[in-house]
């Protein structure tokens, strides 16, 4: 069987990926005759001089051949006597950075094209420092264009010499520079007369001969785990990919994170029975005896796999909008996802010195380096040892979009110093003694709702039916445990992440609890859903903007019209409103008297 290599071509915006591995797979027979034909058709139109357009072979969608430009990963697999190959061609344009490192995120090597004419720029720098996070550590720098600098000797060696300079910030495995013609064929698949003064090899000779091991690693074996299967009463076994390693029947077994040990029983490669597992197969282990073992659990014979709830990840951040501290997200790393939130960002990365920038927010296609907390452990390893382990992506809470994607640098020390304290008596003895459910009842909606009214008028009702109760209102907080705090992005998800806390806290201790906030995020209140509970009930004052406005009680909605009051909800930021609250009031609709009496009725459903 044929070794395979696989790798991307990437770089800036028209530097001639696409027509430098169209020109490779011409050049060297790797394509079929019906293939070769339709590209000599496909390049009449539009081409110059009759000359054929490479990049057609690679560039499929019809707004990249209309653009000339690349915006999808295209992959092809091809073979020569030496070696099989799988190649992502992937797109220069800083729009679609996040497709470029889905391409690298699967390579071993990547070629990084830079244009003759214009020399190493930012978007090549920061391709190669994405080659780098993505874990890439060889390089192929080649130079293209050189017929139209005259194959100029000089030129080639000034490129060489930034592009080395820029790769001691992240140190690859190697780095071989090639100078390349994507258009005349100049050492793409053999060496050419126009450059005699370069003796390295050409291009796909290069490719073919490359050794791109992994080096040392880990030889435990790690399997995480991506499925319980139980297909009958008597079986029950964990399947998922062997990611290093391998195991044989009888070897003992270590279950993350509940490091419990056991045997290994018997070894299923598909629906067969097998003696051993090896790393890159699909397996099912039974083990001897039960353990306490689901999806996003790991089976190992490693010492040296963490576990931890807070983390250090440098992150490629993908989404169109800002990185905040606060915020929450679902982190999945291996094959466990699981409620997270973005603690503190400690420095961005700048791309074109690789030093460390302190910032408050980070935008789309930055490095970032920032902590991150979890809601429960994770199972991880170096990103250097076991990749499968290493790696994390970050999700929208709301549309489940990729927002970034990275790797795991080291657990925070503060997750193993802090233990949690039990205590005596709990929260069922002071429930007891109140003779009541704690609840938290959240109320969101815009500025002048009238959700602080109508908070306050069912505190009144519940201190009259005899209930325990404590209401935190959006404005009385600030005047203390939240006064440091102002209304920008971040200081609002702070905002509410405080108020969760604090009215958990306060259902520990019996109470229900009424928060009047307007919490415009939804992530923000389903991190608080979170925090709190099964305790939590959302209560959505679903008051129209026209009517907020129209009240104004405060004149806070006129101020922020005439530019007064900046980041103000519902005129200059927005309200998300709740996808699925427990109760919906539109207090527009209805007396004070009647909202109350709806609320207390579907309360008394949770209360009871």
């Amino acid at each position: 069987m044929k070794d395979l290599l696989k790798f991307i071509t990437c770089g800036s915006v028209d530097d001639g990926k696409s027509t430098l591995i169209g020109h490779m797979l011409y050049d060297a027979k790797l394509i079929f005759a019906d293939q070769e034909k339709a590209l000599e058709l496909d390049s009449r139109v539009g081409s110059r001089e009759g000359e054929i357009d490479y990049s057609l072979l690679l560039d499929g969608l019809m707004a990249e051949r209309e653009q000339g430009i690349t915006i999808d990963v295209a992959y092809r697999y091809f073979n020569t006597e030496q070696r099989s190959f799988i190649v992502a061609d992937t797109p220069g344009h800083e729009e679609y950075t996040r497709n470029m490192a889905v391409g690298a995120s699967f390579a071993d090597l990547a070629v990084i094209l830079v244009d003759a004419t214009k020399g190493v720029i930012t978007q090549t720098k920061r391709h190669a420092r994405i080659c780098s996070l993505m874990g890439i550590r060889h390089i192929v720098l080649a130079v293209n264009k050189m017929d139209l600098v005259g194959y100029d000797r000089e030129r080639f060696w000034e490129i060489r010499k930034d592009f080395m300079q820029l790769s001691y910030g992240f140190a690859p495995g190697s780095v071989q520079v090639i100078p390349v013609s994507a258009t005349a064929g100049d050492n793409v698949t053999g060496k050419s007369e126009n450059m005699l003064w370069y003796d390295g090899p050409a291009l796909l000779p290069y490719l073919e001969t490359v050794d791109v091991a992994k080096g040392v690693r880990s030889e435990s074996f790690v399997l995480p785990v991506q499925r319980v299967s139980r297909p009958n009463h008597t079986f029950r076994g964990f399947q998922g990919q062997v990611e290093a390693g391998s195991i044989r029947v009888g070897d003992e077994i270590t279950a993350l994170p509940s490091r419990e040990t056991a045997k290994v029983k018997s070894v299923l490669i598909g629906d067969r029975e097998s003696e051993a597992a090896a790393t890159g197969q699909p397996a099912t282990i039974q083990l001897d005896r039960e353990v306490d073992v689901s999806r996003g659990c790991v089976l190992t014979t490693s010492d040296s796999i963490e576990v931890t709830d807070m983390l250090s990840a440098t992150l490629l951040w993908m989404d169109d909008g800002p990185l905040v501290e606060g915020r929450n997200y679902l982190v999945k790393a291996g094959t466990k996802t699981l409620p997270g939130t973005v603690m503190s960002i400690k420095h961005k990365i700048d791309i074109n010195s690789g030093d460390e920038v302190s910032a408050g927010r980070v935008y789309k296609n930055e490095l970032v380096v920032c902590d991150i907390s979890l809601s429960e452990d994770l199972i991880f390893d170096t990103f250097e040892n076991n990749e499968a382990l290493g790696g994390l992506i970050l999700m929208d809470r709301v549309s489940n979009a990729t927002s970034a994607a990275g790797i795991i640098n080291h657990s925070l020390r503060r997750a193993t110093n802090v233990i949690w304290e039990e205590t005596a008596v709990t929260r069922e003895h002071r429930s007891n003694m109140k003779a009541q459910k704690p609840l938290t009842l959240w109320f969101t909606g815009l500025s002048g709702s009238g959700k602080s009214t109508l908070a306050n008028a069912v505190e009144q009702r519940l201190a009259a039916m005899g209930r325990h109760t404590m209401l935190l209102d959006g404005d009385n907080v600030r005047h203390g445990l939240n006064k440091n705090l102002g209304f920008r992005e971040e200081d609002r998800i702070e905002n509410i992440r405080r108020i969760a806390e604090v009215a958990k806290l306060m259902n520990e201790a019996g109470l229900v609890t009424l928060t009047s906030f307007i919490s415009p995020y939804e992530s923000d209140r389903q991190n608080a859903r979170e925090t709190i509970g099964r305790d939590y009930v959302e209560i959505y004052v679903s008051t129209p903007l026209e009517e907020c406005e129209r009240r104004d009680v405060k004149g806070l909605y006129k101020k922020a019209r005439s530019g007064e009051i900046p980041n103000f909800t519902g005129i200059s930021s927005p309200y998300e409103p709740p996808e699925n609250p427990e109760i919906t009031i539109d207090t527009a609709d209805m007396s004070l008297e009647d909202a109350v009496d709806k609320v207390m009725k579907q309360i008394m459903i949770y209360m009871d």
